[in-house]
C-alpha cells in the first residue's frame, strides 16, 4: 500500500488535489494522510485559535468525506505548526512512513505559501521522497455547492433569518457557515451566543440543511473578512436589528463595507426579536 502525506490547508478540499489522489489511487490501494496547518493572523486582524483551527477542520473532513468516497483509504489532522515543520514532524511521527509528499497551494499571485517558498523548503525537508506540487484555482474550478456566510448574533434565532437560510438552501445545494460575534471580547465565555447558535443550527440541521456555526470576534466586519480569508465564500448573508437607531452594526455600515471588500452578493435580513422572558 502507497503512503501519500499531503500538505494543504485552504486548497485542502479543492477539487484538482482530489483528483491528483485518485489518479494515484487508480495505480494501486493508497493510504492517505492529509496535514492541515493552521492559518496564521493575517492583515493585523485578532483571529482567534479556535476560529481558524474550526475552519481548517471544515475543509479537512470535505476532502477525507470525498476520498473515503472514492474507497480511498484517508485520515487526517489539523495541526499548530507551519507547513514545514509540519512535514518534518509528520516524517518522524507516522506509520507506515510516507512514500510521497503532496503539497498543494493556490496560484502564485495568491499563495502565501509560495511567496515564502514553502513548497521548495519542503522538496529539502522530505529526506529524498518526492514531492509533487498541486495548484488548486478555487476561482477557476466546478462549483457544485455554494458557501453561503452567515453573519448574526443576537438576531441568529429570527425566523426572517432562518427563513431566508431556507429560502437559499433551495436554490440547489449549499453548505452554511454562521458566524456570530462575541458580545463581550473580555468575555472568555459566551454562553448566550453560543446557545443561541446551537438552537439555530440545530433547529437548521434538523431540517436537512448543511450548517456550521462559530463564535468570532466582536467586531462583526472582522469576524466577517476574518471567515472570507478562512474559507471559500460565495455569497454573505447579514441579519441585523431593524435601523440604524437599533443596529450599532447598521449604523457601522456593515452591509455595505463587506459588499464593497469582498465584492460578494450581500443579502441584508432585519429580525425583531422580542425580549425573552425571564428565566424562572
Amino acid at each position: 500500500m502507497k503512503h501519500v502525506l499531503v500538505i494543504a490547508n485552504e486548497t485542502v478540499a479543492g477539487q484538482s488535489l482530489i483528483e491528483a489522489l485518485e489518479r494515484r489511487s487508480a495505480e494501486g490501494e493508497l493510504l492517505v494522510t492529509v496535514i492541515c496547518p493552521v492559518n496564521q493572523p493575517r492583515e493585523g486582524y485578532v483571529v482567534y485559535e479556535d476560529t481558524r483551527r474550526a475552519s481548517a477542520g471544515r475543509r479537512l473532513d470535505r476532502t477525507l468525506e470525498a476520498l473515503r468516497s472514492e474507497g480511498i483509504k484517508a485520515t487526517g489532522y489539523v495541526v499548530d505548526a507551519d507547513p514545514v515543520a509540519a512535514v518534518r514532524d509528520a516524517l518522524v511521527q507516522l506509520e507506515p512512513r510516507p512514500d510521497e509528499i503532496v503539497v498543494s497551494t493556490h496560484p502564485r499571485q495568491r499563495s502565501g505559501w509560495l511567496r515564502r517558498d514553502v513548497v521548495e523548503r519542503i522538496r529539502r525537508a522530505a529526506e529524498g521522497l518526492p514531492v509533487e506540487h498541486v495548484v488548486v484555482d478555487l476561482e477557476k474550478e466546478a462549483r457544485a455547492e455554494a458557501n453561503v456566510l452567515v453573519v448574526a448574533n443576537e438576531t441568529v434565532v429570527g425566523d426572517p433569518l432562518l427563513d431566508t437560510i431556507r429560502a437559499r438552501a433551495a436554490q440547489g445545494p449549499t453548505s452554511f457557515l454562521i458566524v456570530s460575534p462575541q458580545s463581550d471580547a473580555t468575555a472568555s465565555e459566551h454562553r448566550e451566543a453560543e446557545r443561541r447558535l446551537r438552537r439555530a443550527m440545530t433547529l437548521l440541521r434538523g431540517e436537512g440543511l448543511d450548517v456550521h456555526g462559530q463564535i468570532a470576534h466582536p467586531d462583526p466586519f472582522t469576524a466577517a473578512m476574518q471567515a472570507v480569508q478562512d474559507e471559500r465564500i460565495d455569497e454573505i448573508i447579514v441579519s441585523t436589528f431593524p435601523g440604524e437607531k437599533r443596529s450599532t452594526w447598521l449604523r457601522g455600515d456593515i452591509v455595505n463595507r463587506l459588499a464593497k471588500q469582498t465584492d460578494l452578493p450581500v443579502t441584508h435580513v432585519e429580525v425583531e426579536i422580542e425580549p425573552e422572558p425571564a428565566r424562572a
